[in-house]
């Protein structure tokens, strides 16, 4: 049968791109069984459960996730350098880390709710506010409602954590590697890759600073200040928001240390950069949500 189409009409039917769909992979599975020992280790660490094997399990379940991260970023890494994605699978990629973000950010603005709730509502509720003076005498007659609360119902007695220190060094290290991590973003599109290497390079190593510093605060906590996570309610958010906050860290400088990596093997073009982007953005939503910390949790 004759082609129904002169040439001239053929030119102008529209093109589809490739869009590339990987096979089958394990390493989904791999990440879920790593963060179900990590779960489950952290707490039998802290409850003291399977026989003071929860130490071992946490690390077993660090371990693999490591093996999948590994793992996985190779294999994403050689489909991007073989050629295998089209500007359709970009924008894909671009969408999926836009999301994954703003799942972040509702992770953080649980924590950060449940803060709000114990400091503004629970906390002057124990103490009789709000036509509830029969709460405060009948479940904590001498409670007094002030936060942060370094009294818990035991009678323990903690110290808080203020904001000069290793809170106030740690902000300003988080505020100097997001404008380094911005430098090398600009040396990239510019072309400049001695300064692309030098300027991601200090953003890895300000961002290893801050982590430890923050086991250094963590170590002093415990050891001078008697605040840990039994320290009640106060121990409790104080913990699980800056520490969520330094496993976050802790991802973020991982992934761009990779991508300083990849930048020493000749990856990356000021064309086509995305694994940067998706770094540098996560990269600075950990500064923002570290500002959040610092003025809630240690200022106010």
């Amino acid at each position: 049968m004759a082609n129904p189409y002169t040439e001239h009409e053929q030119s102008l039917k529209p093109s589809h791109e490739h869009y590339y769909v990987p096979a089958a992979s394990a390493w989904p599975i791999v990440g879920a069984v790593a963060l179900f020992l990590i779960a489950m280790g952290a707490g039998a660490t802290v409850g003291g459960l399977f026989g003071g094997n929860g130490p071992w399990i946490l690390m077993s379940g660090v371990g693999l996730l490591l093996i999948m991260l590994v793992g996985w970023f190779r294999d994403v890494i050689r489909e991007s350098m073989t050629g295998l994605y089209s500007s359709q699978m970009d924008r894909s990629f671009r969408q999926g880390m836009s999301w994954f973000i703003f799942s972040e950010v509702m992770f953080f603005a649980a924590f950060f709710g449940a803060l709000f709730y114990a400091r503004m509502i629970a906390v002057p509720w124990l103490g009789g506010a709000s036509n509830n003076a029969m709460t405060n005498e009948v479940l904590w007659p001498e409670f007094v409602a002030h936060w942060p609360l370094i009294m818990t119902p035991d009678g323990t007695e903690t110290q808080a954590m203020g904001p000069l220190g290793l809170p106030l060094y740690n902000t300003l290290i988080l505020l100097t590697s997001s404008v380094t991590v911005h430098f090398a973003h600009v040396a990239l599109e510019k072309g400049n890759r001695p300064r692309l290497t030098l300027y991601l390079l200090l953003t890895v190593l300000l961002g290893s600073l801050f982590v430890y510093l923050q086991g250094v605060e963590y170590i002093h906590a415990y050891q001078d200040m008697n605040l840990t996570l039994d320290a009640g309610v106060y121990g409790n958010t104080f913990f699980m928001l800056t520490g969520f906050h330094g496993l976050h860290v802790t991802l973020g400088t991982l992934i761009l240390f990779i991508v300083w990596l990849r930048v020493l093997k000749g990856h990356f073009s000021p064309e086509q950069h995305f694994a940067f982007q998706a770094g540098a953005w996560y990269w600075h939503f950990v500064d923002v949500v570290w500002l959040g910390l610092f003025v809630f949790v240690y200022i106010l």
